[in-house]
């Protein structure tokens, strides 16, 4: 069974030392960085811009999981590949064509993600789920951290378990929002292979062990 993956989201760091949590997080037992823009227009908050996207990749030493939750990302496919993205999440709800979206994320050489609001039922993948090397469950209405975690999520990701091998995809399932040790091991069992954490992560006073001990927990 492959390892269970953990992916802290750097929209909980300390910004005004991001180099330092940065290099803590290439030292520690995480992943993937997982780093969310926001554009204030899909959701109500703004975050990291492509010159901070820029500064971040020069020193990530991990695999880069960047979700987009901005309108029109087709937009900034490129610019994204550009910037050393490895994997582009784009959220169902903001793609009008979502299978060429996919498309043209692949043409530039990454791997595509696709994230869905807690008020959006997983079968919207059906047609789509082959194409997705990745989906991202929000457990929280995306937009801000610190938010506390849907508890229908466990189902969703048992929903969309059962649908990946339905369709025989190969499609990882990550969450994202609200995740701590009491949930991590249930999300797991539920069938998830990432899990993005943000605010238990960074607000924690030793993140290295935090990270490992979700780490530990989620490959138990």
């Amino acid at each position: 069974m492959s390892s269970k993956l953990i992916a802290p989201s750097m929209l909980a760091a300390d910004f005004a030392n991001l180099q330092r949590d940065i290099e803590m997080v290439n030292q520690s037992d995480a992943d993937w960085f997982h780093i969310d823009i926001m554009d204030g227009v899909f959701v109500p908050n703004i975050s990291f811009g492509m010159p901070v996207l820029k500064a971040i990749t020069k020193h990530t030493k991990k695999y880069v999981d960047v979700h987009l939750m901005i309108v029109d990302p087709d937009r900034y496919i490129k610019t994204f590949a550009d910037l050393g993205t490895h994997n582009l999440t784009v959220h169902y709800e903001a793609c009008t064509h979502l299978h060429r979206t996919l498309q043209a994320i692949k043409a530039e050489g990454m791997q595509t993600g696709v994230a869905l609001n807690p008020h959006t039922n997983v079968n919207v993948l059906e047609d789509t789920i082959n194409d997705i090397d990745l989906v991202c469950i929000m457990s929280v209405n995306p937009g801000f951290g610190g938010q506390s975690f849907i508890e229908n999520t466990y189902n969703k990701v048992k929903q969309l378990k059962a649908l990946i091998e339905r369709k025989g995809a190969l499609t990882k399932i990550e969450i994202d929002g609200g995740v701590i040790d009491k949930n991590a091991k249930q999300l797991i069992d539920a069938g998830a292979d990432v899990l993005v954490a943000g605010s238990y992560v960074f607000s924690s006073p030793n993140p290295t062990n935090t990270i490992k001990g979700l780490k530990d927990l989620a490959n138990r």
